[in-house]
């Protein structure tokens, strides 16, 4: 299954970076460093980059959410135990009190 969104986006990217051979001046502006790559490249690496920190965004915004379930699920433990305390002690409860004889 993944091989078939794999593979044309695979081929799309190759005829991208064979059409796309023009080079292209880039500079770092504080400094003179200058160099010339295929536009493909700066394309693809540009994507790449975005692709990158999009993962990261969403994987830091997706800590906090982790963190509040954990919270959660130690509230519902705790929760169960004291659930699973009081029962046992209404069942205590229970058998010590002493039977009333039935009326009539």
């Amino acid at each position: 299954m993944r091989f078939l969104v794999a593979v044309p986006l695979l081929l799309l990217l190759v005829l991208f970076a064979l059409t796309n051979r023009a080079p292209v001046r880039l500079g770092l502006w504080p400094t003179d460093f200058v160099a010339e790559v295929p536009l493909s490249l700066v394309v693809l690496l540009a994507m790449g980059l975005a692709f990158l920190l999009g993962g990261l965004f969403v994987w830091f915004s997706a800590l906090a959410q982790r963190a509040r379930a954990r919270r959660a699920e130690a509230q519902v433990r705790l929760l169960d135990e004291q659930l699973a305390e009081l029962k046992a002690r209404l069942a205590r409860a229970d058998a010590s009190a002493p039977s009333l004889p039935p009326p009539g």
